[in-house]
């Protein structure tokens, strides 16, 4: 272990640290400090990292998602009352390559993920940037509907199985379709129960618009806190469904969406595919891209991107769906 040494800096100036998580360990860097000092990922090392930085400000600390590894760290240090900001993993290698650090180990990430806490604290819009602990019961949702995501797959992946098993392994097969048949139900109904305890009004609300079902409802409200309290440009953005430009100098690329929330904008875009059916306001304006000349599938993103827009809005208003205010004049 290395220790780290805070005199180098200037004294009242914050301090950004970059945490790599690993699951028996951690290793964090305090940025402009050569240093990097391990811990165990557990209390005893979480408390060693909130000691360390008890000394000075703490400007921001990224935590590298790390299939959840990171959330009781996450969970710790805001409790402690220090800011945190949760990153994407490729965003954070994608800015480490940038900086020139092409190998990769757990010292260098860390040293990346210090420079990353500085150029994130110093962004004007801070929307999206820093983790809030979810209250109990938006954390308990959460684990649900993630459960049913995993449940949807096992089963595809069985399904994919049977059509080219032989027949020795048929009756197998489909028994556990059967068995994962019956835990989505069952999940299903869990969700639904769980809405109806703890989020009974955003849920109802939600679902005044056609082609929102309690699949849509429950990932927007476990996993959009945001909803309501962001411009509607900047929510689009963090679901992923903004579109981005690709231009360099004169050329003008395509615009594509990437990034976000990547199971909220794939929930947006699935349902979407009953709503410019069923939708009155979604099925005329993805009629009008259509005849405009646009794939099907940009019309299908640009149909999703309205709509989450729309909930914003609704969210911030705390109002149901009114078919009139988003029904362009004739």
């Amino acid at each position: 272990m290395t220790d780290v040494t805070l005199e180098t800096a200037h004294a009242g100036h914050p301090l950004f640290v970059g945490v790599d998580m690993a699951k028996q360990e951690l290793v964090w860097n305090i940025h402009t400090e050569r240093a990097t000092v391990s811990a165990p990922n557990d209390q005893a090392g979480f408390e060693q990292l909130v000691a360390a930085l008890q000394a000075r400000p703490v400007g921001l600390i990224v935590v590298e998602a790390t299939g959840g590894l990171e959330r009781a760290l996450a969970t710790y240090l805001v409790s402690r009352g220090l800011p945190v900001a949760v990153v994407n993993p490729r965003a954070a290698r994608d800015f480490a390559r940038g900086l020139g650090h092409l190998a990769k180990n757990d010292s260098i990430d860390a040293r990346a993920l210090a420079h990353y806490a500085q150029t994130l604290a110093n962004k004007a819009d801070q929307t999206g940037v820093r983790f809030t602990v979810p209250e109990l019961q938006q954390e308990a949702l959460q684990a649900l509907v993630v459960r049913r995501a995993q449940l949807l797959n096992m089963r595809t992946a069985e399904k994919n199985r049977l059509g080219g098993a032989i027949r020795v392994l048929q009756t197998s097969i489909r028994a556990v379709i059967k068995t994962l048949d019956a835990q989505i139900d069952q999940i299903d109904r869990d969700i639904d129960h769980h809405l109806d305890t703890h989020f009974k009004e955003q849920a109802r609300r939600l679902e005044t618009i056609k082609g929102v079902g309690v699949t849509t409802c429950a990932t927007l409200l476990a996993f959009m806190p945001e909803l309501g309290q962001t411009a509607g440009k900047r929510i689009a953005k963090l679901v992923g469904l903004a579109p981005l430009n690709r231009d360099s100098g004169n050329s003008r690329g395509k615009r594509e969406i990437w990034g976000g929330r990547s199971m909220v904008r794939s929930t947006l875009y699935m349902a979407m595919l009953s709503a410019v059916r069923y939708n009155p306001v979604l099925k005329a304006f993805h009629g009008r891209l259509i005849a405009a000349g646009k794939p099907k599938k940009v019309a299908l993103v640009a149909c999703a991107h309205k709509r989450i827009r729309i909930i914003n809005a609704m969210s911030r208003t705390g109002q149901p769906w009114n078919e009139q205010l988003h029904t362009p004049a004739t």
